[in-house]
């Protein structure tokens, strides 16, 4: 059996950097943060007071009153951006395609947290009586996203969501992928959301001990692979990216971003929430990928690492590249995105995607800011596009996200070529 290529025809995007594709990348490019002070809640009795919100949003300006009531903040975000990268595709407007063969894949860590915590304080708060809403199950289930997209729009291809904690969205783009080089769909709406930045979020990676307590300097706060990091800086948002098999997209003249051409999934299998040291289960999930796209260490020019700014994880990515790649590790770009957008939890792999999407097609690699100390842990002949952007040619763009559990998950993009 001949497997299918896979192409990028639309991205959607709404983040802590911007509410659409266009800002977002402006700030990664410019190297602009998004961690802020939290608005939503009051912090006052959290160790940790900042998150990197999405800012300006109002589920008004997307959905009447009484639609953006029934859903969870997680799935307004995945219907904002889902919307912008399917009318980014012109799939809609494509003539004689098959509904049948047109799904959606979305990923997610947590999904309604958000709602889940109202419902249930309000309970405790009550009288004892049960007066949950109606929508509460609906709001809160991690595949009512991709459900009510496929609802909007008529998709009646395969429809499910991914969970695999911060590796989800990856999981979604990677499973995608697979289902349309199979030749069991034409086009797949797929990506990731989370909207975490909670109460419980809060307070339980806080007491983890996972997150950054530096309120004194919020806006640094997220430092991947430097000497001082102490932890990552909660996110939210997500990323939307429709991926078509390649003479569907070319016969109706899609505009193509990037091909993914491999995908690699394994476990640690070593803690639930520490990597392993080697960073074993990292080391095998890029061999993998590069494997399964037939490419050679030296064919990859840039690697958006899970780079979350913790002191155990970082080192363990760092290693288990220079494993993977030899002396070439020394000649490609390294970034962690997270430095500005925070860590999406199950949004991470989509909107990190999204950044090798454009880095592939753009010729630009994102920085990663706020650095400020070498760590002598780190080989330094590895290049972590510190702080400035780098203009260059990306043939092809490696992403990287793990997960509680020892969930890893890999993806590569390169430049189309017919």
């Amino acid at each position: 059996m001949q497997l299918r290529r896979v192409v990028v025809t639309g991205i959607g995007a709404i983040t802590p950097l911007g509410n659409d594709v266009s800002s977002y990348f402006h700030s990664l490019r410019n190297g602009i943060g998004g961690a802020n002070l939290i608005s939503r809640f009051d912090t006052e009795k959290f160790k940790v007071k900042f998150a990197c919100e999405v800012k300006n949003f109002s589920a008004d300006n997307f959905f009447d009153r009484k639609e953006s009531k029934r859903m969870d903040l997680f799935t307004q975000f995945a219907l904002v951006a889902a919307d912008e990268a399917i009318i980014n595709s012109g799939l809609m407007h494509c003539k004689g395609f098959d509904l049948d063969r047109i799904g959606v894949i979305w990923g997610t860590g947590i999904g309604g947290l958000t709602s889940f915590f109202q419902e249930s304080v309000d309970f405790a708060n009550g009288d004892g009586t049960p007066r949950f809403s109606p929508f509460f199950i609906p709001k809160i289930i991690v595949d009512i996203a991709p459900g009510l997209i496929s609802i909007k729009y008529g998709f009646r291809g395969p429809n499910f969501s991914t969970v695999s904690a911060c590796a989800s969205s990856t999981n979604a783009i990677i499973d995608a992928f697979n289902l349309i080089r199979l030749g069991k769909a034409d086009a797949i709406v797929t990506g990731g959301s989370e909207a975490a930045v909670t109460e419980p979020s809060l307070g339980g990676f806080g007491n983890m001990k996972a997150l950054s307590e530096r309120n004194d300097d919020f806006k640094t706060a997220s430092r991947p692979f430097d000497l001082d990091r102490d932890g990552f800086v909660v996110g939210e948002g997500g990323a939307c990216l429709i991926l078509e098999d390649l003479e569907f997209a070319v016969s109706r003249g899609a505009k193509i971003y990037a091909e993914i051409v491999g995908s690699g999934l394994t476990s640690d299998a070593y803690h639930i929430t520490a990597p392993h040291p080697e960073g074993l289960g990292a080391r095998n999930v890029m061999q993998r990928a590069l494997q399964e796209a037939n490419l050679k260490p030296a064919d990859i020019d840039y690697i958006n690492v899970h780079g979350t700014s913790t002191p155990l994880g970082d080192i363990a990515e760092a290693k288990a590249i220079v494993s993977v790649f030899g002396e070439d590790a020394y000649k490609l770009n390294i970034s962690s995105t997270k430095s500005m957008t925070g860590h999406l939890l199950g949004g991470a792999g989509a909107v990190e995607s999204l950044a090798c999407v454009m880095a592939v097609h753009e010729d630009i690699i994102p920085p990663t800011i706020n650095h400020f100390t070498d760590d002598p842990e780190f080989d330094s002949r590895l290049n972590f596009t510190f702080n400035v952007a780098q203009k260059k040619t990306v043939r092809a763009a490696l992403c990287n996200t793990f997960g509680f559990g020892g969930h890893n998950a890999t993806v590569i993009f390169k430049k189309y070529e017919a």
